[in-house]
């Protein structure tokens, strides 16, 4: 049976450089997401011509610069990630061989064949991040789940979550202690709910 052995990693990209290639609806999708996911992240459009949405979004953010121009190999010098959202296949699959040759992870649109990391649908509320992946089977199947997850997931876990975090900064002990001490206050969330004993009349 096949199973999924895609590795999961949270990428700060605001550490990073990353390049998009195409302005269109597929590029401001992908741009869209990881704005939404990270503000301060650094990218790099590259474009024959951008959507006004695309425009402006960089003004708003002004980590992201949009270059007016066919794609060339050198715009993968200094880039840490490249995604090909162009809706012209074999640019996308030229694109991937450069990114190849130049050992930069690459995510090319709707192709999971092509791609070294996908770009799940996201579950965010507050410090808590969920990313989900279907293995490129079904997108449509992960944005169900997603909504499923959101309404699921109550907003207070944000503020368990902080308390959490002061609680574990004054705790004594190593590493090891700290877990188990944690692991007994967050039995709480994991623990079957206690069946009502019932009532006699």
């Amino acid at each position: 049976m096949e199973e999924n052995h895609l590795f999961p990693v949270f990428f700060k990209l605001n550490r990073l450089q990353v390049l998009v290639v195409g302005g269109g609806n597929i590029g401001h999708e992908k741009v869209n997401a990881m704005l939404q996911n990270c503000p301060e992240g650094n990218i790099t459009v590259v474009a024959i011509t951008f959507l006004p949405e695309l425009e402006q979004l960089a003004k708003t953010f002004h980590n992201i610069t949009l270059i007016e121009k066919p794609f060339s190999c050198g715009d993968l010098l200094g880039k840490d990630l490249v995604i090909a959202a162009t809706n012209d296949r074999a640019l996308n699959t030229c694109i991937w061989e450069k990114a190849k040759a130049s050992k930069v992870l690459i995510n090319v649109a709707d192709t999971p064949e092509l791609c070294d990391f996908y770009l799940g649908s996201v579950v965010q509320k507050g410090n808590l991040k969920i990313a989900i992946s279907t293995n490129g089977k079904s997108p449509t199947v992960a944005k169900r789940l997603k909504q499923v997850l959101q309404e699921a997931i109550p907003n207070t876990l944000d503020e368990v979550l902080n308390k959490l975090h002061i609680i574990r900064d004054k705790l004594k002990g190593d590493f090891a202690a700290k877990v188990k001490e944690l692991n007994k206050i967050t039995e709480v969330l994991v623990a079957p709910a206690a069946e009502e004993t019932p009532k006699e009349d």
